[in-house]
């Protein structure tokens, strides 16, 4: 394959999430891959981190502070990535809170509305100033929404999270409908169970261990890194998938399969 097509030189990317575990991980591969990367994350110290990472290494990058559930804050993200780079051509929408932890008849509303603000609303909100600005430009730009196994297989007392990732899929075959005709691509990555600050603070909450939950969540018997999801949204980003859109790649290492 033509390196040119896997590379991202030129490019300007957003990643929401940024700050830590598979944002982070995906903010650096893309800068790594040549990309011009807005690091936006709702927390400064974090994002601040993985922009220094990121320059540390011979990137490119800008901080974007930015709550992803409020509208006007999102507009402002975008407008803001064109102001600094002068334009946009691939965003990863990542950013997510940990799920709710209820059977249903227990449900506390405001946790549910909070958990569809952010893990689903934003997601629409993302895509809807993004691909506002792809059409502004008159050029392709490719979208790549983070959903989860979530997304096609339901787990027991998590069903705002369920809900959320479920409407993740729905919005990206949508936007994959609406907006092919434009060069404009929208795939979703829905990864399994990885090594991240959210999935070992629910392993400290619950005092299981990886050791006990990887070989029920993973072929390979362990949890997956946060680069192995980075390069698949790496790969969507670039032209070498440029014959892919609204499609769902699961990062799980099998869990899906059984």
């Amino acid at each position: 394959m033509d390196a040119n097509l896997v590379g991202l030189a030129g490019k300007v990317a957003i990643v929401t999430g940024a700050g830590v575990g598979m944002g982070a991980a995906t903010a650096r591969l893309l800068a790594a891959r040549g990309a011009k990367v807005i690091v936006s994350d709702i927390n400064p110290a974090t994002a601040n981190e993985t922009a220094d990472a990121i320059r540390a290494d011979g990137g490119e990058a800008h901080v974007v502070i930015c709550d992803v559930a409020q509208e006007s804050q999102v507009e402002a993200l975008v407008a803001e990535t064109v102001a600094t780079f002068g334009r946009l051509d691939c965003a990863v929408n990542n950013a997510a809170i940990t799920p709710d932890v209820l059977p249903i008849h227990e449900a506390d509303m405001a946790v549910f509305d909070k958990v569809l603000n952010v893990d689903l609303r934003s997601v629409m909100l993302c895509m809807k100033y993004e691909i506002r600005q792809f059409l502004a430009q008159g050029s392709p730009g490719s979208i790549v929404n983070i959903g989860s196994v979530s997304s096609v297989r339901p787990q027991a007392t998590n069903a705002a999270y369920v809900a959320a990732k479920h409407g993740v899929i729905g919005l990206t075959k949508t936007g994959s409908l609406e907006y092919a005709g434009k060069g404009i691509r929208v795939n979703a990555v829905l990864p399994g169970a990885i090594d991240t600050p959210m999935l070992r603070g629910a392993l400290e909450t619950t005092g299981f261990t990886e050791a006990d939950f990887a070989p029920a969540l993973s072929l390979f018997g362990r949890f997956g890194r946060p680069e192995e999801v980075a390069e698949a949204s790496a790969w969507l980003c670039s032209d070498a998938s440029s014959y892919v859109t609204g499609h769902s790649l699961a990062v799980e290492g099998g869990y899906l399969t059984r």
